[in-house]
């Protein structure tokens, strides 16, 4: 299954500045997912990270790797994000940044589910510059409800 942006943003909370999908190119229900991120000189993280030679900062390439987990997730539960409900990091083990990634990359984000238990999931993460590695990581993620008595 490939996600355009507008499926994405059907799926996901997040918005400008913090969404970093622009396209899902594969999804194996239940297995894993491939995704993509353009990275562009426009990012507002370049204007200080680092102004005389810009990288992409390593956080927000495992948040992106996040998010294309939290899509895979939302499809083998069936469901969409809501307003109940926040899907969190809830661990980042032995994640490794290779090579820096800088505007005009394309990253690749790959994520294979490793298990689901209790409803946390565990998830093998890889970034990619065309085939070089950029990033890996194995993600913990889970959905808490909302308390409605510190929502905006």
């Amino acid at each position: 299954m490939i996600m355009d942006i507008h499926h994405i943003l059907k799926q996901l909370p997040h918005r400008y500045p913090i969404l970093l999908v622009d396209r899902v190119l594969e999804l194996e229900s239940g297995k894993s997912i491939k995704a993509l991120k353009n990275v562009s000189i426009n990012e507002p993280y370049f204007v200080g990270h680092f102004p005389h030679h810009p990288v992409m900062p390593g956080v927000l390439i495992l948040e992106a790797l996040a998010q294309a987990a939290a899509l895979l997730s939302f499809d083998i539960l069936k469901k969409s994000s809501d307003q109940e409900s926040v899907y969190y990091f809830a661990g980042i083990d032995g994640a490794r940044f290779k090579r820096p990634v800088e505007p005009g990359d394309q990253l690749i984000l790959d994520v294979e589910l490793d298990r689901m238990r209790a409803g946390i999931f565990k998830f093998n993460a890889k970034a990619w510059v065309g085939s070089e590695l950029a990033c890996e990581a194995q993600l913990m993620c889970t959905s808490r409800a909302i308390d409605p008595s510190k929502s905006a």
